[in-house]
């Protein structure tokens, strides 16, 4: 998948940068072209000449004037790279990535790209936790960066704990699923559902969850990255992304979300069913507030229609759909059950009986069973990661 990929690699001012040369190295003996920028602080931690050599390419460092005296370089290599790469990434470089400043030759580059860009960080300890870096890490990757999670360990400064990059060995095998799974659902439809449904009670209260969409949500994200189209439904409180190949349908009940479900799923080729739908809701809500007047309050609940159920019977021998089933107890059975009974190809198993996983975390555990394929276990991820996973899954499973 890499040979005659162009990759143009960042190199930051970081302990971790005596990384990036073996990291050259391994790319460039799998036959990728790759193009080094480093930023002035990165020079007190390798030498150009080490990477230039090991790139069989100049190193850049800063804008070059051509004859007439325009400065563009930036623009050129950010058109020229299919991937850029940026390992070791400071704390420095990513907030200003994350801002748009744009004040040295890589972050200029940075706006510049048309690629994919992928980010290492490298930091110590407190900086990769402080809640600003946090932010940014959030903020890239709602502009469509994708952000490898730094490693647990000894860090420079005598400390344990994440910040360390991750290991070059890694980094390769990223680099190789991000072009093998670049277009995989180029030209297809895709369906998400994300995020809790809130059922009104009176004009205050309302029965709902814990749901944050952040699955979802994520899910959406790694499809559009890899071609799709994508209509996400989500629930109140899901924030809306500004992904440009993501129409974003906001809905409050788990009527509304029927009714909008309904209207888009004919035309999908691909539908992830990733919300927390209330499966019940008042039977007459209140049209004013209810006043605390009575020791006890009964409310009568009728039952919401199953969404994924009523699509499973309508949907077609041409279209994939995938649910999702938050247990905590008699987990992998019940989730069987679901795939029959829901027409399901494919059911994704989260266990609130797993420390990570479930409601409103920024990590998830999950196993995912098929109709046709051996089940899937996979260990405690962030859930970028774990959304990757499960379209990767997805792609797998429709083109057996």
């Amino acid at each position: 998948m890499l040979e005659g990929k162009k990759i143009l690699l960042g190199v930051c001012g970081s302990i971790a940068a005596y990384k990036s040369a073996l990291l050259v190295r391994l790319l460039v003996t799998k036959g990728v072209e790759v193009k080094v920028i480093m930023t002035s602080s990165s020079t007190d931690f390798i030498t150009p000449l080490t990477l230039a050599t090991l790139s069989k390419k100049p190193v850049s460092l800063d804008f070059v004037k051509d004859e007439q005296g325009q400065w563009d370089n930036h623009v050129e290599l950010g058109l020229w790279a299919d991937l850029m790469l940026v390992a070791p990434a400071s704390a420095n470089t990513i907030a200003k990535f994350a801002q748009g400043i744009c004040d040295n030759l890589l972050t200029a580059v940075y706006l510049s790209a048309r690629c994919p860009v992928m980010i290492a960080p490298a930091m110590d300890l407190d900086m990769y936790q402080h809640p600003a870096t946090q932010e940014n890490f959030r903020r890239l990757t709602k502009y469509g960066n994708q952000i490898l999670e730094s490693e647990f360990g000894e860090l420079a400064s005598g400390l344990i704990g994440k910040g360390r990059m991750v290991e070059p060995e890694n980094i390769l095998e990223k680099c190789n699923a991000i072009f093998a799974t670049q277009n995989s659902f180029d030209g297809k439809i895709a369906l998400v559902t994300a995020g809790p449904t809130y059922e009104k009670i009176d004009p205050v209260r309302f029965i709902g969850n814990h749901s944050s969409g952040k699955m979802g949500t994520a899910i959406a994200e790694v499809l559009a990255a890899q071609g799709a189209k994508v209509h996400l439904v989500a629930g109140p409180g899901v924030k809306k992304t500004t992904n440009k190949n993501i129409s974003f349908h906001q809905i409050n009940s788990a009527e509304e979300m029927y009714e909008k479900v309904a209207g888009l799923f004919p035309k999908s080729d691909v539908s992830i069913f990733a919300a927390a739908v209330s499966d019940y809701r008042p039977a007459k809500p209140a049209s004013q507030k209810i006043k605390k007047n009575t020791d006890n309050l009964e409310i009568s609940l009728i039952k919401n229609k199953d969404i994924a159920y009523e699509m499973g019977r309508i949907k077609k021998d041409d279209q994939y759909t995938v649910g999702f089933a938050l247990e905590t107890e008699n987990e992998e059975s019940n989730a069987k059950a679901k795939l029959s009974k829901k027409n399901f190809d494919l059911i994704v198993l989260n266990s609130l009986n797993d420390k990570g996983a479930g409601f409103s975390h920024d990590t998830n555990k999950v196993s995912i069973f098929s109709v046709n394929n051996k089940p899937k276990h996979f260990e405690v991820k962030s859930k970028k990661e774990v959304a990757e996973d499960i379209v990767n899954t997805i792609n797998e499973c429709m083109n057996v």
